[in-house]
């Protein structure tokens, strides 16, 4: 499968492939919201899904494909956190080895959550190493199968079953706003729309900091950047995955931009008025229509909620 044949039948097919093993996560409302924006929002609250983020559905749709020959030599990943857990939450249900690089400045609560699902980490610094590099050295010695976070057709199908049940549960939307870091949720989201949905505008919101998807986009072609300084740790990312990139450039309408200080207010947002946990990344979409980024007005929107893996003291420390 390459990326320019991905089509809604593959996010069917993940789906099936996911029945019973991910949680279909709630949709939730709030009247607050809704007064503030003028729209009718719909949450869908991917912080409530296994190891706490939409990544458990890309990681066990790409694991439950394996032949047994890789099942038997196992799974190697590189992230930052969520799809590090992902993988190795996945792995351990599937009952095979995985390794997985992480940045040695990853949260701790995500480095914690990965060893304790089963998962091997080898750390390396972000800024000075390049962590596909040693993935790739490290899965040809030992015979793993490299499952990157996002730059895969399986991890892309798998996390479209999100905005799947999305529509499923509330109808077509005007609007579908989607975190952005490497493109799985977005490019995922996007063929799920284009099979439901298909006169929904996608919009993909990634932090100011880090704007590489709206450059991409914008010009045509990926454009690679240094690494963003946001708090939005799981888009951290340096370009979107080429997979990614060939859904994006043909189904997603815009890419905005939204500052920490704004999916901080999300954040406050969230925890005081829908009593929810949302890490930083997770506030992306939200915040595009929350702080008026988006018009929004008038419309029914769906936001997709990518995740809620925070450590405590820090979530306390932003939103102080």
């Amino acid at each position: 499968m390459t990326e320019s044949m991905l089509q809604y039948s593959d996010v069917e097919q993940a789906a099936a492939r996911l029945a019973g093993a991910a949680h279909r996560t709630p949709v939730l409302t709030s009247a607050t919201a809704d007064a503030r924006t003028g729209a009718r929002l719909f949450f869908k609250c991917e912080n409530y899904q296994r190891m706490g983020a939409f990544k458990f559905r890309g990681a066990f749709n790409a694991i439950a494909r394996f032949t047994d020959a890789q099942r038997a030599a196992g799974v190697l990943t590189f992230s930052s956190g969520n799809h590090a857990q992902a993988i190795a939450l996945s792995a351990r249900l599937a009952g095979i080895r995985a390794t997985i690089i992480m940045p040695n400045d990853a949260p701790a609560l995500k480095v914690q959550a990965t060893k304790e699902y089963g998962g091997e980490v080898i750390f390396y610094d972000r800024y000075t190493e390049n962590r596909e590099e040693i993935a790739n050295r490290l899965a040809a010695e030992r015979g793993m199968t490299l499952i990157p976070p996002y730059d895969h057709p399986d991890v892309i199908c798998g996390q479209g079953t999100a905005a799947r049940e999305l529509f499923e549960d509330v109808g077509p939307l005007d609007i579908l706003l989607v975190p952005l870091g490497g493109g799985g949720l977005l490019a995922g989201s996007a063929l799920a729309a284009s099979g439901l949905s298909p006169d929904c505008k996608v919009i993909g919101v990634e932090p100011e900091a880090g704007n590489d998807g709206q450059q991409s986009l914008r010009k045509g072609e990926i454009v690679h950047i240094g690494v963003p300084k946001t708090i939005a740790d799981g888009a951290m990312v340096t370009h979107v995955g080429e997979h990614n990139f060939e859904v994006i450039r043909r189904r997603v309408d815009d890419i905005v931009t939204v500052t920490d200080a704004q999916l901080v207010e999300t954040m406050k947002f969230f925890a005081e008025r829908m009593k929810m946990v949302v890490e930083p990344t997770g506030c992306l979409g939200a915040a595009a229509a929350l702080c008026g980024v988006v018009p929004v007005a008038g419309k029914r929107v769906g936001v997709l909620i990518s995740g809620g893996n925070v450590d405590l003291s820090r979530f306390g420390e932003l939103v102080a």
